[in-house]
Parts: C-alpha cells; sequence; structure tokens
C-alpha cells in the first residue's frame, strides 16, 4: 500500500531514482535538522526586530509626553479648558508646561514639519485656529484670525489713549567713549570690520558693519559722499586702508550724515510706538491676549508674565524699518537686558534675550507695509552677501521686493518666530541669523501692528534666578513699579513714560465707555 502522506517517500514513488537503495528516514532527518536551524534564527531575528521596535515606541510616548506636559489644566482666555463646545472642536490644544522648577528649565518649541504644513490649534473657545509653516529658517509661523477686528480696534484705541511717541528721536552718539571702555584700538576695530581680512575695507564691510540700530540708514551712495566730504579715500580706489581708516573716528560717518541734515526716511526705522501693561489690573482684552500667546507658545506662564509688554506701532505712509535681527548674539561678556539685576557682573555688552516674537497685524495695509525675512531659507547665511552690486537686501525701502519671503498685513494675523535655535538640551542656543526681518515701507494707507516679545535668558541659571527674583517683588513692590525698574534698561527712550493702570482706566472709564467711541 502506497503512503501519499507528505514527506514520506514510497518505494514505489516515480520521483525516487531508479536502483537507489538510500532509505528514506536519514534524508527526512536531515531535512528537519535544517529547517529547526533556520527557524530558530528567523525567530531570533524576528524577535529582535519587535523588541527594538517596542522601544522606539516607548521613546516616542515618552517624548510626547515630556514635550507636551502631562496635561492641560489652564484656562484659555478665562475659561474652562473642559468646555465641551471647546474641547469637541477637532483641533489639537496646544498645552502649557507646568512650572519646570529652578532645577529642571525646559523651553518646548513648535514643530515646524516642513513650509506649508498646517496644524489646528485651539487657543480659545468656540475656535479652532490653523498654525501655518512660513519658513523653517527661521522657525515662523502664520496664525491667521488669531485677533478678532473688535480686539484690534481696540488695541489700536488703547495705543492712542496712551499716547506714541517717536521710535527713533535721537541718534546715538559714544562710539569713541565706548571703544575707550573696552580698551579696543582703531586698529583692532579696523580688523574687526575687516570681514575676509584683506587690509582693505571694502564698501560692503563697511556698510554691514558700521549701522547702529537706531542710527542713520548709510546706503552705497552715502558712504562714497562721505569718502569725497571726509576726504577719506584720497586713492579713489572705494576701499579704506588702516591708515586712512585711523584718521576718521567711530562717529565720522553718522556725525557726517547728521550735520548735513537727516530726514525721517534716512533713519533706520520711521514709526510711532508706545507699551501697554498687561500684568494684573491690566485691561481685560490685554490679559486675554498674554493668556492666549502662553498657550500657543507652550512656554511656563511665569516666563511670558515677566517679559516685556506689548509694544503697539504706528507706520504712516512713508513708514519702514529696515530688515535687523530683535535680538543679538550672546556671548560669555553678554547680559540680557532683563536678567542684569541678577548677573552680578558689570560688562558694556547687553542685548534683549527676545527668544520669540509674535506680531500682530492690527489692519489691513492698502500698499506695502509688508514683514519680508530677506534670506528665510536661505541655503547658506554670509552677512556680506546681503549687498551685492548695489542691491542691497537690507533696505526695505528700496529693495523690499528682493527679500525671500514677504507676508502681507491681514487684520487679526500673527506671526511667530524663534529667534534663537535650540541647545539641543531644551533651552536657548545661538542666535538664528536668518530670522532677519524688516517693515516694508507703506505706500498707502497707514499700518499698524503690535508685539509681543517673550524674553529667556540663554543662561537658565541666570532665568531661574530672574524669575525668583521676580516672585520675592511681588509682595513687596506694585506690578507697575516693578515692571518700569526691570525694562528701564530695554526702554531707552529718553521720553518713555510708563502710565499706571490708575492712570489707564482713568482714561478708558469703562468697556461701555470704549465700546461706544469704536
Amino acid at each position: 500500500m502506497i503512503d501519499h502522506r507528505p514527506g514520506v517517500l514510497s518505494p514505489q514513488n516515480p520521483r525516487e531514482p531508479l536502483g537507489s537503495t538510500e532509505l528514506s528516514m536519514p534524508r527526512d532527518r536531515v531535512s528537519l535538522q535544517k529547517s529547526n536551524v533556520c527557524s530558530r534564527s528567523y525567530f531570533v531575528v524576528v524577535m529582535v526586530f519587535v523588541h527594538v521596535y517596542i522601544i522606539n515606541v516607548i521613546a516616542l510616548l515618552l517624548y510626547v509626553h515630556y514635550n507636551n506636559g502631562p496635561g492641560d489644566s489652564s484656562a484659555v482666555d478665562g475659561q474652562d479648558s473642559a468646555n465641551p463646545s471647546f474641547s469637541n472642536s477637532g483641533a489639537h490644544p496646544l498645552p502649557v508646561n507646568p512650572d519646570p522648577g529652578p532645577d529642571a528649565m525646559y523651553l518646548p518649541r513648535l514643530e515646524g514639519i516642513k513650509v506649508g504644513h498646517v496644524q489646528k490649534v485651539a487657543l480659545v473657545p468656540n475656535k479652532v485656529h490653523e498654525l501655518k509653516t512660513l519658513s523653517m529658517k527661521p522657525l515662523l509661523f502664520e496664525i491667521s484670525g488669531f485677533l478678532s477686528d473688535e480686539e484690534c480696534r481696540l488695541l489700536i484705541h488703547l495705543a492712542k489713549l496712551k499716547g506714541l511717541q517717536e521710535s527713533q528721536v535721537m541718534i546715538p552718539e559714544g562710539g569713541d567713549e565706548l571703544a575707550e571702555q573696552l580698551e579696543i584700538s582703531q586698529e583692532e576695530i579696523f580688523n574687526l570690520l575687516d570681514h575676509n581680512q584683506d587690509g582693505q575695507l571694502q564698501l560692503q564691510e563697511v556698510l554691514t558693519r558700521s549701522r547702529v540700530r537706531d542710527g542713520i540708514w548709510l546706503t552705497p551712495e552715502n558712504v562714497r559722499e562721505i569718502y569725497a566730504g571726509l576726504k577719506a579715500d584720497p586713492d579713489g580706489n572705494g576701499m579704506l586702508s588702516v591708515q586712512e581708516f585711523k584718521k576718521l573716528n567711530t562717529n565720522a560717518f553718522q556725525q557726517f550724515l547728521q550735520q548735513r541734515g537727516v530726514e525721517k526716511s534716512q533713519l533706520v526705522r520711521n514709526s510711532k510706538h508706545t507699551w501697554l501693561y498687561q500684568g494684573e489690573g491690566a485691561h481685560r482684552v490685554l490679559r486675554q491676549l498674554q493668556q492666549r500667546v502662553t498657550r500657543l507658545t507652550r512656554l511656563p506662564p511665569d516666563i511670558v508674565e515677566n517679559s516685556e509688554p506689548l509694544q503697539v506701532v504706528h507706520y504712516q505712509r512713508g513708514g519702514h524699518y529696515h530688515a535687523h535681527h530683535d535680538s543679538g548674539p550672546v556671548y560669555p561678556e553678554t547680559v540680557c537686558y532683563h536678567t542684569k539685576l541678577v548677573a552680578n557682573a558689570s560688562t558694556p555688552f547687553e542685548t534683549s534675550c527676545r527668544y520669540i516674537t509674535v506680531l500682530f497685524y492690527l489692519n489691513s495695509v492698502p500698499g506695502g507695509g509688508e514683514t519680508t525675512f530677506p534670506v528665510a531659507d536661505n541655503r547658506t547665511y554670509e552677512e556680506l552677501s546681503l549687498i551685492q552690486n548695489d542691491v542691497d537686501l537690507l533696505d526695505t525701502r528700496k529693495h523690499c521686493d528682493k527679500g525671500n519671503l514677504r507676508v502681507k498685513p491681514s487684520q487679526g494675523t500673527a506671526l511667530l518666530w524663534y529667534n534663537y535655535l535650540s541647545d539641543g538640551k531644551g533651552w536657548v542656543g545661538d542666535l538664528d541669523e536668518y530670522s532677519l526681518h524688516g517693515g516694508c515701507v507703506v505706500t498707502q494707507g497707514t499700518k499698524w501692528v503690535a508685539n509681543n516679545w517673550i524674553n529667556v535668558d540663554p543662561d537658565s541659571r541666570r532665568q531661574t534666578r530672574y524669575q525668583q527674583l521676580v516672585s520675592r517683588l511681588g509682595g513687596e513692590e506694585t506690578a507697575t513699579e516693578r515692571l518700569e525698574e526691570l525694562y528701564r534698561g530695554i526702554h531707552a527712550d529718553q521720553n518713555q513714560n510708563f502710565h499706571t493702570d490708575k492712570d489707564l482706566h482713568q482714561d478708558l472709564h469703562t468697556d461701555q465707555d470704549l465700546h461706544q467711541d469704536l
């Protein structure tokens, strides 16, 4: 009888070679042994991959947990975040991390993913906002409808009641005194300006290194005019040698133009501004706006609350702000304005340390007024390449259209970008040079914007000491007095006066009166 079971060979099996005397059992045993070895190896490989996959999943869950916080129990614009209309909106709320404490300082960052990526976020009840990535360098987002039309009109009204002043009312001097304080010689200054170290100061090097934040805006034509007026370039080759440079003082360029007469269009910026306090006792809308920014940035509330007040800026027709960085690089000798009280050091190098900029458009501008990011998403950043063949990408009056990215003002829209990179450890890193931006000249109508700057010291220990200091002062001084003291270094305008909330409420009377005015 023939056995037809699989794996069993019968002597009568036609597949068996004729005349073969080899038994089938040994062949079956060898085949099974090979199969067992292959199966065991395959099983080991599969289990290794399974374990690696499980470890990756756990790591991802831990990352999401620590990045977003264990939960969000904070209120949204004064409303309970558990409101059904809010929680069921289909958007993903951006939770506010709890206070990390002095031993575990951590700054969450939004993820850009890629240019054009849209995230749905819940910032206020009964509304879903879209967070659109505009660039990765810098990390820049656009949020349409962040403010309502009524809120925009209210902020403009509050700014008018407070009173606006010229953003730039004087040309700063004192460069020579600073050089003496730092004990820097003219030759050392020359070497700092000489970017390519060829022993000659070229036009681009003079322009990019000699422009001060609130000074006169130098153009290539200005430099040539100054060379001729001061007889600084006797050989007429358009470059300065170290010997020729030594004959000039630090303020020579600014002083020459100032003596000739300066118009507003020749300044670094041409606008008016004021500051609106957002702390306890401030107008309800100002407080809600600060809470909304806290939710958007996901930063600890005390960092946002202890940052600069809201700045409101008005650009009339012809107003502009040439390209600049909102903050400066931080070196070991540098201190931040907001933490210099706890720095325990004296240094002439100070900067604003504005970690994040949130810019609000309070009206739509009929012509011009775009926010330009000249080098957004450039492959590389080279300061001298910003000026090529008399095309100056920093000049927002003449060459705003040459920038890589321009955002047209639209009422209620907000922009958020990071001025600093991450240090890879959850804190502030180096300055993001791609955050260079400016305000294009307004050609029709006027332009109203507001700025919320979030101040963070790259030194986390100094930031911690600063927050502890503010917390202690909270029970000893009024909020307005504390604000004025802490930001005296930032708001250095001579005519800057901080109004108390009592004064502000006397002007506003009641919300009902204000809405009648609007």
